[in-house]
């Protein structure tokens, strides 16, 4: 079938105008792709010391939200009790110190982080 003499310019120039638009403007670009949500970096960087019974652990908080730090320490003896510490909020730019100990050998200490 042909187009009539009249129609077929205006038909070359709509196609033309729809070709050389940009790739945004075109109607199936529009679809927003949601990105991944990055984490925001969280969580204080403790170094946990072992001194014969006792331990010391300092945490640093480099971040902006504040990290509930909590030391844990399991003793060696069947007879010593283990120990869960009191929580301490180490607030943005701070250095908390947590310390606690055994009556003889340490097995492991190590620290727990929480939101606040």
């Amino acid at each position: 079938m042909r187009l009539s003499r009249s129609l077929a310019p205006a038909t070359v120039v709509a196609l033309c105008l729809v070709f050389s638009l940009p790739y945004d403007a075109s109607p199936h670009a529009r679809v927003k792709v949601r990105e991944a949500a990055v984490p925001k970096p969280f969580g204080a960087e403790c170094r946990v010391g072992v001194h014969g019974s006792r331990v010391v652990a300092h945490c640093h908080n480099p971040y902006a939200d504040t990290d509930r730090v909590r030391l844990h320490i399991e003793c060696d003896r069947w007879w010593d009790l283990d120990t869960d510490g009191a929580p301490v909020d180490a607030g943005p730019a701070r250095t908390v110190r947590l310390t606690g100990r055994c009556w003889k050998e340490v097995r492991s200490a190590w620290v727990s982080h929480q939101r606040v």
